[in-house]
């Protein structure tokens, strides 16, 4: 009788393994042939581990292979002498003893990308045309290592906040955020959609845990085609109960930035540098009123203000200069957002109802988070709902939980795909998205 008692070992090295021995010697490894350099005698044989590049040296009479029996894209076990060479991407190379190819191309298969090439020069377009190929360029995957980082760090100090990490449906049957940018579905004969967002299975679950929050995709069916929108992006979303005021949701996105940044810093310091990022800092972001900040920079920059419901994609990029120039920050809080233009869930300020008891925090001039408090007290919702002429009965489900007791409580959604956009300095969210939705694209 046979038994699987776990993890079977295995004699090939991956990068880390050698960086922890600091020591010479035979060793076996296995990979993709990254590219091949041709100097004369030798040839660099570069092998792409998930951990990174390693070189290897061929030389003809001491490497059990023939040179030209090797390509790119062959995935190859390769045997060797460890030697330090500084000058190589780990610090270190083989010189081949033995190459034994395990899987090749098919015959005649052009890359159709330069993916050895650190920058491939080619148009977004193209990259993401022949997508699974495309992310194989070094670059390209420390971009989505970097992503990575920021949904582990964001766990992370959530976990130690006491938050707990909840699945909500995708395929619902009420539209959360109003308006007609949904996905319709036919459900067995009934309507359904793709859920906007976890709006109200996160407030539903602030009545069972207090604290919770989603890192999963949401859908929007609008009709764009900018290079700060897309049809599925990736949402992190958190909700906590018990707040003295929408402040308190603010002040723990600022925590959790601090805490994000810090982890990048630890865990991914070889991608931040091989991209060339430089960490924002976080310890104090500064807040101003939506109707200021419109003030603010229509009179720093000579702009009229045309729309005094929302923010045009003009003023928030001028809101983001203003706060780099006066307080050098990356980030700002806008808040107090028109009535008007949020959704029926946010609790109008009791001040002015007017405006809202939200906002929208801004990195580097772009939208990358939306949340604030929401309304919590049953009869207070349903008369939201009727002065914006929606029928109560329509939303049973959510008025649930108001009926039967929630407290105060508040949250937000931040895209990850913007937000990885932004900190690597990217001009289009597609950069940062890997199998991107919009408007024309459906694959690969």
């Amino acid at each position: 009788m046979e038994f699987i008692t776990g993890v079977k070992p295995t004699d090939t090295k991956e990068i880390s393994d050698i960086l922890a021995q600091e020591t010479a010697g035979c060793v076996k490894m296995n990979g993709f042939i990254h590219t091949i350099r041709h100097m004369g005698e030798i040839a660099f044989v570069v092998l792409r581990k998930r951990e990174g590049l390693v070189q290897c040296v061929y030389e003809e009479g001491v490497t059990e292979a023939g040179l030209k029996e090797l390509k790119e894209g062959m995935t190859v076990e390769v045997e060797g002498i460890l030697h330090e060479e500084e000058r190589a991407p780990q610090g270190f190379e083989v010189r081949l003893t033995k190459i034994i190819i395990l899987t090749s191309p098919k015959e005649g298969a052009i890359l159709p990308l330069p993916i050895s090439k650190w920058k491939m020069k080619t148009s977004l377009e193209t990259k993401l045309n022949y997508r699974p190929i495309s992310l194989r360029n070094i670059r390209e995957r420390a971009i989505f290592k970097i992503q990575e980082g920021i949904i582990r760090g964001f766990r992370d100090f959530l976990y130690s906040q006491g938050f707990t990490e909840i699945r909500t449906p995708k395929i619902v049957a009420g539209n959360a955020e109003g308006g007609a940018n949904v996905f319709k579905l036919e459900y067995f004969g009934s309507k359904a959609f793709l859920a906007q967002s976890p709006q109200f299975y996160k407030q539903t679950m602030v009545g069972v845990y207090d604290r919770v929050f989603e890192a999963a995709p949401v859908f929007r069916a609008e009709k764009h085609n900018t290079t700060r929108h897309l049809n599925e992006y990736t949402s992190m979303d958190f909700e906590m109960g018990y707040i003295d005021g929408f402040e308190d949701i603010m002040a723990m996105e600022t925590q959790m930035l601090t805490f994000v940044f810090a982890f990048l810093k630890e865990q991914y310091a070889k991608e931040l540098k091989l991209l060339e990022v430089t960490l924002p800092d976080t310890a104090r972001i500064p807040a101003v009123r939506f109707d200021e900040a419109k003030v603010l920079v229509s009179e720093k920059y000579n702009r009229k203000i045309k729309n005094p419901y929302d923010l045009e994609p003009e003023e928030e990029v001028l809101i983001g200069k203003y706060f780099k120039e006066e307080y050098q920050s990356d980030f700002v809080f806008v808040t107090h957002y028109p009535s008007k233009k949020r959704p029926f869930y946010a609790m109008d300020d009791p001040t002015d109802p007017k405006f809202t008891l939200s906002f929208d925090l801004l990195f580097k001039g772009m939208e990358i988070t939306t949340g604030g408090q929401r309304i919590h007290d049953y009869d207070a919702q349903v008369a939201k709902m009727m002065a914006r002429g929606m029928n109560p009965e329509e939303f049973a489900n959510f008025l649930m939980i108001h009926k039967h007791g929630m407290p105060p409580h508040g949250g937000l959604g931040i895209g990850l795909e913007r937000l990885t956009m932004k900190l690597l300095d990217e001009q289009n969210v597609r950069e940062t998205t890997m199998f991107p939705r919009d408007l024309s694209r459906l694959e690969p």
